[in-house]
């Protein structure tokens, strides 16, 4: 099959893009950066520089496709965060029917089935609006957890004040993936043949924070780590002084608010909790180790 990948080489794009590969498919992958060309050749794919804000450009390398794995940076820009997200699907979307792609693998995420109270991932949900409304073309919108990988941007406020936290409890459970998991499941749902609209969710594990600061904590040498509850204030207080642009930190002070009242994890719950993945908190812990010590 021949299969464009977006999202350059990146956590989740990489691993996608090889394991095609290995697969024997024709791969393309989409880059903005000049500079990678020569690492995406280097695996046997082919790469396709250039802007997702241009449709002409994706609309072109769409043509003759028979598969499209669909992604948008997480954060784009630091302000119109959300408008930007939705715009770069609106492009994608305008090129998958001029392009007249089949099939497509949306990688969307947990908690994108609602409008309000889920941050950056509103993006996300006017894009899946967007998706669906695509005549002739099967879409699969891969709902992932949250990035174990995220977890790294806490490694300052262990070192430095010896907690785990967020403004939500200890005792919710939060659905958690690894991209290496996200990339297996878009193998699969690429080379499918379906029709319609669907949704899969894919996760590794679903776990407490207090199961976070346990696993993370024992991992790095910091046994009885806690997990601390911020108010909404302190949590946006603490994004800011680390340097997180004001509109960027509302909207994540915003998810973790979600993730308290359950906004984010209802319709995943819904769907009764699936956990596909195979990468479990105390894997993942090990990566964190490696991360933390160096």
């Amino acid at each position: 099959m021949k299969i464009i990948v977006t999202g350059s080489l990146g956590n989740t794009a990489k691993p996608l893009a090889e394991q095609l590969i290995a697969e024997g498919h024709d791969i393309t992958v989409i880059s903005s950066s000049e500079t990678r060309k020569s690492e995406i050749e280097s695996l046997g794919a082919k790469a396709a520089i250039g802007s997702i804000t241009d449709v002409n450009f994706l609309t072109n390398t769409f043509e003759g496709s028979d598969a499209v794995f669909a992604m948008t940076p997480p954060i784009m820009g630091e302000t119109n965060i959300v408008e930007n997200t939705a715009n770069a699907g609106k492009n994608y979307a305008e090129a998958i029917a001029k392009a007249n792609v089949k099939r497509v693998v949306m990688l969307s995420s947990v908690g994108a089935d609602s409008p309000v109270e889920n941050g950056p991932i509103k993006g996300l949900h006017h894009i899946e609006k967007l998706y669906g409304e695509l005549e002739n073309t099967s879409v699969t919108f891969l709902r992932a957890g949250y990035f174990y990988i995220n977890f790294f941007n806490d490694i300052p406020l262990i070192k430095n004040s010896g907690i785990l936290g967020g403004n939500y409890p200890d005792n919710i459970h939060i659905p958690l993936v690894h991209p290496v998991d996200i990339a297996k499941a878009a193998a699969e749902e690429l080379v499918k043949t379906t029709t319609g609209k669907n949704i899969r969710y894919i996760v590794s594990d679903s776990r407490t924070p207090a199961d976070f600061a346990k696993v993370l904590g024992n991992a790095t040498g910091n046994p009885g780590l806690p997990w601390v509850e911020f108010t909404d204030e302190q949590s946006f207080e603490g994004m800011s002084q680390a340097g997180l642009p004001k509109e960027m930190a509302e909207l994540y002070v915003e998810m973790g608010r979600g993730m308290r009242t359950g906004v984010v994890q209802k319709d995943f719950i819904e769907h009764g909790s699936p956990v596909d993945g195979k990468t479990k908190l105390e894997d993942f812990a090990k990566e964190f180790s490696n991360v933390f010590q160096s």
